[in-house]
């Protein structure tokens, strides 16, 4: 059997994922019958039928379901290896995501300290408000991501510590411990904590949320409770007050990148957070 070629994966793909060859063949921007030609060209390399076809419609077969499955991820695999090979080529930025207010103040002089290091390009600001930031880095969306520490994975990067802070609990004025200098985890058993998207059910029961943005709005409704970094509850905002809890482990901000990411830009960039950390 011959290999299959990228260009036929991405004809069935198209024709799967509209079961009309004249609406696949215009998204393709081909003539139709050559489509059609391709995919008959496909079915027998593989020595299966991926269609079902009559005049009134198309459907998938089983095998035409399992390799729509593994079709779209090689193709996205694909994309996301030239977007990679092309930016490692061009080298003429690097892309460092964030969560918006993520930094705790550091990383104007962060940047100042990478622009004296020989090498150092321009740097992309990501902003991406969810909890998939490393994910951006492992697959090549990003060249480096500032991270809170131990609640992202780090798996697979190197990173640098830029700074690590206590935890505090923000809660909505008018809590019973509002007015507490500090107060212990224990303290909250009985609060409603959020759920985080992309993280494990913590079985809380809150709203589930993906940001900080998201979350304020709740805690100032009295909806809920958080024990966050304190450089991020210090973006709470009128109607809530920030508690020391003094069990809480501490979290740190860390810049990583991948750990086979040997470029000079990349090192250089690294090297300028170990000098800048504040710890």
């Amino acid at each position: 059997m011959d290999d299959v070629e990228m260009r036929d994966l991405r004809y069935f793909v198209a024709v799967a994922e509209e079961l009309h060859f004249g609406r696949a063949a215009e998204v393709l921007r081909i003539a139709q019958p050559a489509l059609s030609k391709a995919i008959q060209r496909l079915e027998r390399r593989l020595g299966v039928e991926l269609f079902t076809r009559t005049s009134r419609s198309v459907a998938l077969t089983s095998a035409g379901a399992a390799l729509l499955e593994h079709g779209r991820h090689a193709l996205n695999a694909i994309a996301v290896a030239v977007q990679a090979a092309r930016r490692a080529g061009e080298a003429t930025s690097i892309q460092l995501a964030m969560k918006p207010g993520g930094d705790a103040g550091l990383l104007s002089t962060l940047l100042q300290e990478y622009a004296n290091h020989p090498g150092a390009r321009q740097v992309d600001i990501m902003f991406h408000p969810g909890v998939e930031r490393a994910a951006l880095v492992r697959d090549g969306r990003a060249d480096a991501a500032l991270l809170y520490s131990p609640f992202e994975s780090t798996d697979g990067l190197m990173t640098a510590t830029l700074h690590v802070e206590d935890r505090v609990a923000v809660l909505p004025v008018g809590h019973r411990l509002a007015d507490s200098m500090n107060i212990s985890l224990d303290e909250l058993d009985n609060d409603t904590f959020p759920r985080w998207f992309g993280r494990d059910d913590d079985g809380t029961g809150g709203p589930a949320i993906s940001d900080v943005a998201e979350l304020f709005p709740l805690v100032r409704l009295g909806r809920v409770v958080a024990v966050l970094p304190r450089s991020l509850a210090g973006l709470a905002g009128e109607g809530t007050v920030s508690v020391p809890v003094s069990d809480a482990s501490p979290s740190a901000i860390v810049i990583g990148c991948r750990a086979d990411d040997d470029r000079g830009p990349m090192r250089a960039l690294m090297t300028a957070a170990r000098s800048v950390s504040s710890d």
